[in-house]
């Protein structure tokens, strides 16, 4: 179990505003990793994104969050498991859509890279698993927030009235927010 969050706020806010939001939102869900943290914050637009890592299938550095595309164009903080991510990377190497060798041995590594090669939707179409992530698009400046079909990994969101939204793989992390609103997949079905 991993643990993700991040906010978009619609006015860019001086990083020390997104950093210090950003830390109270990982640091509320760190039962959720306790083996690693990272954070990539754009104070540009008002993004930042954050994880929280529990180490299962890459024990290593190469493994740690945010990953960046080897291209850098995608950034990405992922929750879950890829299943056939093994079969997906054996597709990438024999297609030779892969520019480069693989950095580590982490599913997020397979996800971000086939993404890179066959572009989000596809990618999720061959994906076999359990997850919610966030990605980054820098090149098209697009936030992609998404979860496996059965919502058996968690992504709450909401609105900062008036800022921009949050995200988090646990409702605890909201915890202090205010002026929140947040939505699940029981608010899109009601």
């Amino acid at each position: 179990m991993c643990g993700i969050a991040g906010l978009w706020l619609i006015n860019s806010s001086p990083e020390p505003e997104i950093r210090e939001t950003l830390d109270r939102l990982i640091n509320a869900i760190s039962h959720r990793g306790p083996d690693d943290s990272g954070i990539w914050i754009n104070e540009e637009i008002g993004l930042g994104l954050g994880h929280r890592r529990l180490s299962i299938l890459d024990l290593s550095t190469a493994g740690h969050q945010p990953m960046t595309s080897k291209s850098g164009r995608y950034l990405i903080i992922f929750n879950g498991e890829i299943y056939n991510h093994l079969e997906l990377r054996n597709q990438l190497e024999i297609a030779g859509r892969l520019r480069a060798n693989w950095h580590g041995l982490s599913d997020t590594e397979t996800l971000i890279e086939a993404t890179e090669s066959w572009g989000l939707k596809k990618t999720l179409e061959r994906i076999s698993g359990m997850f919610s992530f966030a990605l980054w698009d820098k090149e098209a400046k697009k936030l992609f927030l998404a979860r496996d079909h059965f919502g058996e990994k968690p992504l709450y969101w909401g609105f900062l009235a008036g800022y921009g939204i949050i995200f988090a793989s646990d409702l605890i992390a909201f915890r202090g927010i205010k002026k929140l609103h947040v939505y699940s997949k029981k608010d899109k079905d009601s």
